[in-house]
């Protein structure tokens, strides 16, 4: 029980002194993964005004906020916005202005009947997802979660993105992780693998980018 506590402690003094917190709460993003989003975007070039941008996971908000203002002709967050965002998480998301958001289950049939519906025969021109499952601890168990995850963001991809789009997915370094960069090779004409500096040293959290699908469906 001390043990756990103390982790915990030193888990909330990490937090409290991470400088993206601060960040976070002086810009007004809820989380720090804005900044994971953020430097993936800035050293790729990937959200440009006009784009149709599709969030996958994206409770409690802080993707879809900096997609937000990065569609917002000020940088903005509130008012005009030149683009489309479409959101969904199996948690419930506080409204984020401009971004319409389902709560479902992206891994079910129903809530992606509807995410679909919401795009009305359009294509993305960029997929993000941030979606990770509950770990059990269990190295095996959790990376099959893992990579069924990015496996159907992949799919998804290839159904709903336009031939020149882009995906971005979270996923973990272990057992699985060459098979998911195989698939994105295999699947996207360009790869880049990106550790951004708001991941954690010590998370095994790492970013791939796929730019420009191969045989879009």
């Amino acid at each position: 029980m001390k043990k756990s506590s103390k982790v915990n402690r030193a888990w909330i003094n990490d937090h409290v002194n991470d400088p993206y917190v601060k960040q976070a709460q002086k810009e007004g993003y809820r989380a720090r993964a804005a900044y994971k989003l953020k430097e993936i975007d800035e050293t790729l070039g990937l959200i440009k005004p006009g784009q149709l941008v599709v969030d996958l996971g994206s409770a409690p908000g802080a993707w879809s906020q900096y997609l937000r203002r990065k569609l917002s002709p000020r940088g903005a967050a509130q008012g005009e916005l030149n683009g489309t965002i479409l959101a969904i998480d199996i948690l419930p998301m506080e409204p984020v202005e401009g971004v319409q958001f389902l709560q479902g289950d992206f891994t079910e049939p129903g809530p992606l009947a509807q995410l679909e519906a919401l795009l009305a025969g359009r294509k993305a021109d960029m997929v993000v997802s941030d979606m990770a499952p509950n770990l059990s601890g269990i190295d095996s168990a959790d990376m099959a979660r893992i990579s069924h995850l990015v496996e159907l963001a992949v799919d998804f991809s290839l159904a709903h993105m336009k031939p020149q789009g882009a995906l971005v997915v979270k996923l973990f370094h272990g057992s699985g992780y060459s098979q998911l960069v195989k698939l994105f090779k295999e699947t996207f004409k360009v790869v880049k693998p990106i550790k951004p500096k708001a991941s954690r040293d010590k998370s095994s959290e790492t970013f791939l980018v796929g730019m420009g699908l191969k045989a879009p469906r």
